[in-house]
């Protein structure tokens, strides 16, 4: 990983109540990755509850903010409420974002510049369709999406970016390690190539897209492969083997 550190992250998307969360929070606060950075995103109703319960050793992210501070968008949440609880990570541009609720490259980009610009460390998200793929336009999917977080980040220090594809996102389907690896290196180029080789070398690229137990092992492997944004599997107990996939 050329001294990148290893990063995991958990996206509980719509799922979870008190209860149910009780167990995760117990579960992950017998974390022991000192190596790794844990990050994982609750539903924002319970972002205070979790934020209270949970290790240190665990940051707490929001799924997703709104590009302005404050003003008459009902339903959405700014940066500056997530940084008031306690809140300084943000995943922004999820699949389901982008093709569920229909929110543009360029919406993302916004949003991403205004959340960094706030304090807030961010996981921006790109990925192909199946159709994308197998059309072999993923690159130039991938590349287009990054050309607008790329327009609207200073510091990359504070970006980790999730490569996703669609058509493995809670499908049990899993882009292969080689599949997988393939994508994470030509992004680390698109990086040095439109950004910095400094940029390319330190920024974490992270997958996600079905991982589980039984594949984090082999999907870790890629050098390029610097951790992963894990669905599904985050709200079960062994979202803890996956947080130790580098080990």
């Amino acid at each position: 990983m050329s001294g990148r550190r290893f990063f995991v992250g958990g996206n509980f998307k719509m799922n979870g109540n008190k209860s149910s969360l009780d167990d995760i929070i117990t579960n992950l606060n017998t974390v022991n990755s000192p190596e790794t950075d844990v990050v994982v995103a609750p539903s924002p109703l319970y972002l205070d509850y979790v934020t209270n319960k949970i290790t240190s050793q665990v940051k707490v992210a929001a799924q997703n903010c709104y590009k302005a501070a404050k003003g008459a968008y009902t339903g959405e949440v700014s940066p500056a409420m997530l940084s008031d609880v306690g809140v300084n990570w943000v995943i922004l541009g999820h699949s389901e974002r982008r093709h569920v609720f229909n929110e543009s490259n360029e919406l993302i980009g916004q949003k991403v510049k205004h959340a960094l610009e706030s304090g807030l460390s961010v996981i921006p998200c790109i990925g192909e369709k199946l159709d994308e793929r197998e059309a072999g336009v993923t690159e130039q999917v991938v590349f287009e999406q990054m050309t607008f977080i790329k327009d609207n980040v200073e510091d990359w220090s504070k970006v980790v970016i999730a490569y996703e594809p669609v058509w493995a996102i809670g499908t049990g389907k899993t882009a292969t390690p080689g599949q997988a690896q393939e994508v994470h290196e030509k992004l680390r180029k698109w990086l040095a190539d439109n950004v910095s080789d400094d940029v390319s070398k330190s920024t974490r690229i992270i997958y996600g897209g079905s991982v589980n137990a039984g594949n984090c092992k082999e999907l870790a492997k890629g050098k390029d492969i610097d951790g992963f944004l894990v669905g599904g599997a985050s709200l079960k107990p062994e979202f803890l083997d996956i947080i130790k996939a580098n080990a």
